[in-house]
């Protein structure tokens, strides 16, 4: 999923962020060779290194935690990088409401860190937006992280294998159960993934209802294995 015209793109916002002056993506002090400042990268809210491992929550010495043990979720694994804290919380608002994209790429950076050990997938999916809710947009920010994070990995994504068929509702305000029945029949995928390890990426789970939807979509589909891969993590 990536064309000439992208990558060059691509390559003048690299030259851009490493090369030559620019705003921290949070307090707008100048920096040369990195997107924050040192004293906003000291507030990111990384999460703790003990996490289980199906869904990524704070958990003692990384064993599969009570709830994943109880009720496992649809997909295999999950990697998150920060807790769903400030700023991280201002950054991925600054993204998906005020089309910062630029924050993506700040995004696939730190979830590029945190993923040794844990590439070995066939391909690379992101959450999608309804057709509606993209309108108003004009992008999906899961496909702009997805993108950039494909590239930083040398993996295969494709933008559109996913689709959402409904509009649902926001989750806000929703227990988990009203969470997944919100959700249910909400996604379709439309490619082949028989015998497939696929990536789910998205910025921010919080019940993991969505991505849980959307990974049996994608065993539906075949996929041998789903992992999700979030830039922030709900505590």
């Amino acid at each position: 999923m990536s064309n000439p015209l992208i990558a060059a793109m691509n390559g003048c916002l690299y030259f851009a962020q490493n090369h030559l002056p620019h705003p921290c993506l949070l307090c707008g002090t100048t920096v040369r060779g990195r997107q924050l400042c040192p004293g906003c990268a000291d507030d990111l809210p990384f999460l703790p290194a003990a996490r289980c491992p199906r869904c990524a929550l704070p958990s003692p010495e990384g064993q599969v935690c009570g709830t994943c043990l109880r009720r496992p979720p649809a997909f295999d694994h999950a990697v998150a990088v920060f807790a769903y804290a400030f700023p991280v919380d201002a950054l991925v608002r600054h993204c998906k409401y005020q089309g910062a994209l630029e924050v993506a790429e700040f995004f696939a950076a730190a979830m590029a860190g945190q993923l040794s050990g844990h590439t070995d997938v066939d391909l690379i999916l992101p959450m999608p937006l309804h057709p509606a809710r993209l309108g108003e947009r004009g992008f999906n920010q899961a496909a702009q992280i997805a993108r950039h994070l494909a590239a930083r990995l040398d993996l295969p994504w494709q933008a559109t294998a996913c689709e959402r068929l409904r509009d649902t509702p926001p989750q806000a305000g929703l227990d988990l159960k009203a969470r997944r029945r919100n959700l249910r029949g909400a996604f379709r995928c439309g490619v082949d993934l028989v015998g497939r390890r696929v990536a789910l990426v998205d910025d921010v789970m919080t019940s993991g209802a969505s991505l849980n939807e959307l990974a049996k979509e994608a065993k539906r589909a075949g996929a041998a294995e789903v992992s999700a891969w979030v830039v922030a993590r709900t505590l």
